[in-house]
């Protein structure tokens, strides 16, 4: 059983939801006259509770590894994604829905990308700071996501007893 069943089953939460996106990064420098990507970090997201339910670092972001994350995860009711084709081509135990005209369908995987950029500085843009090799970007997003899934059940937890106020911790503390 993986860390996110036992979270979901001992918190007795089944997910209805998931949305998937893809980011892009360099492994190494950049050159100047280089316009592709050369990594991708694919992630899937419930949005209650957030939680980072499936996530890859690879060099391509082809159906088989989409679908790879997909498998990998709790069934969800329904998967959000974006405009790009590869979606198409992977089988979801629950309804697909494909927004290729805007965001509405994906702002919370999109809201976690902009984490994943803002918490890691391997992947925060313009940048000095690099990864050299593809094993350290997957090591450094393997322990940003437990963080991140911690900090979301505690969040879980802390909203059932307490609906209104601040957090009196944050990301970070679980970092």
């Amino acid at each position: 059983m993986s860390k996110l069943s036992e979270i979901f089953k001992k918190f007795n939460i089944k997910p209805r939801l998931y949305e998937l996106d893809e980011l892009y990064w360099f492994i190494g420098k950049k050159p100047k006259t280089e316009t592709k990507e050369n990594v991708y970090l694919m992630s899937m997201v419930s949005r209650k509770p957030r939680i980072i339910a499936g996530h890859q670092v690879s060099e391509d972001k082809s159906a088989h590894r989409i679908q790879e994350i997909v498998d990998s995860a709790p069934y969800a009711d329904y998967y959000c994604t974006d405009g790009y084709f590869g979606y198409l081509s992977v089988i979801y135990p629950g309804k697909h829905v494909y927004n290729c005209h805007d965001k509405s369908d994906t702002f919370t995987v999109e809201s976690v990308n902009a984490d994943f950029r803002d918490y890691i500085p391997l992947l925060r843009r313009r940048s000095r700071c690099f990864a050299r090799s593809i094993e350290t970007l997957r090591a450094v997003v393997e322990v940003f996501v437990d963080a991140y899934n911690k900090f979301g059940v505690a969040k879980l937890m802390y909203r059932d007893k307490h609906p209104k106020g601040d957090l009196p911790f944050g990301l970070v503390d679980f970092l």
